[in-house]
């Protein structure tokens, strides 16, 4: 084999943008509010079974209840309080989202993800350009491709 013809093929990370559009945002808009959507039900099943578990425990125990039964009941609210207090930092998070795709300006360029990708490098090749590579897509359709392939 000759070395001059010698060559390796590497995985490099790419790139993917997409171009704002109309479409972009109203999809973008209609997943997170679907997110919101969820959260929202989840709180309430969380406060829902909070409160069967509750009124489970006090049809069980004596009356008044003692303080283990209070314990108990303080521990499900605890746990009930601490997950809805998760939750509602997650739909905090998903309506500042909401909020920065209102005010992206259309044909701006918003990271999309990434995905990895092979390429050749051969002697001589400049490595920090060949890693370099983009992906512009408008409306899932790749208009560009940026960078050495």
């Amino acid at each position: 084999m000759d070395v001059s013809q010698s060559h390796l093929l590497l995985k490099r990370p790419v790139t993917i943008k997409a171009v704002v559009t109309p479409r972009w945002k109203e999809e973008a808009q209609q997943q997170l509010q679907s997110q919101i959507n969820q959260i929202d039900s989840q709180l309430q099943q969380f406060e829902m079974q909070g409160q069967r578990a509750i009124s489970e425990i006090q049809k069980q125990s004596l009356q008044p209840p003692g303080p283990q039964v209070m314990q108990q009941i303080d521990n499900i609210q605890i746990q009930v309080n601490q997950k809805k207090s998760e939750l509602l930092e997650q739909k905090n998070q998903l309506l500042q989202q909401l909020q920065q795709v209102q005010l992206i300006e259309l044909n701006d360029e918003v990271n999309h993800g990434q995905i990895e990708g092979f390429f050749k490098v051969e002697p001589g090749d400049n490595l920090i350009q060949k890693m370099q590579v983009e992906i512009l897509l408008r409306d899932g359709i790749v208009e560009e491709i940026r960078g050495e392939i």
